[in-house]
């Protein structure tokens, strides 16, 4: 995708913050589902069979997911927040990806991979739009 191109589709200015909520919110509620119902969980995602793994990320999902929700919401996202959102997905997706294509973990994940990436994606984006901004 071309600099013009990037231009063309300018997102609004606090993109970033909407960004940063939406994928926060996200994590939060997917985060905590393991921990409120694993029964329902494991109905869409599979059987697991360390259960104290599932929680263990879930909390740290949970954790993520509330400091990009904070930092949206304070209207204040340094580029420490920004890299945890995109490398949080980036990470996410290709675990994701990685084990679903593998059969390791039921094909659902391909749906987690999918928006993982495309989160991942958002960031980079957005940054490359940020520095060009800065530089000229």
């Amino acid at each position: 995708m071309s600099a013009g191109t990037l231009d063309a589709i300018a997102p609004p200015r606090d993109a970033r913050l909407l960004l940063a909520g939406a994928q926060g919110t996200f994590y939060v509620v997917t985060g905590i589902w393991p921990l409120v119902s694993m029964r329902t969980f494991e109905a869409v995602t599979g059987p697991k069979t360390d259960k104290w793994l599932v929680k263990t990320v879930g909390l740290l999902l949970t954790v993520i997911g509330g400091t990009l929700v904070l930092s949206a919401r304070r209207r204040r996202l340094p580029p420490e927040v920004a890299w945890l959102g995109g490398a949080t997905a980036g990470a996410l997706g290709s675990v994701s990806g990685y084990y679903a294509l593998r059969g390791r973990v039921s094909r659902i994940y391909l749906a987690d991979a999918a928006s993982e990436l495309g989160l991942a994606a958002s960031w980079a984006i957005l940054g490359a739009r940020r520095r060009r901004a800065a530089t000229g």
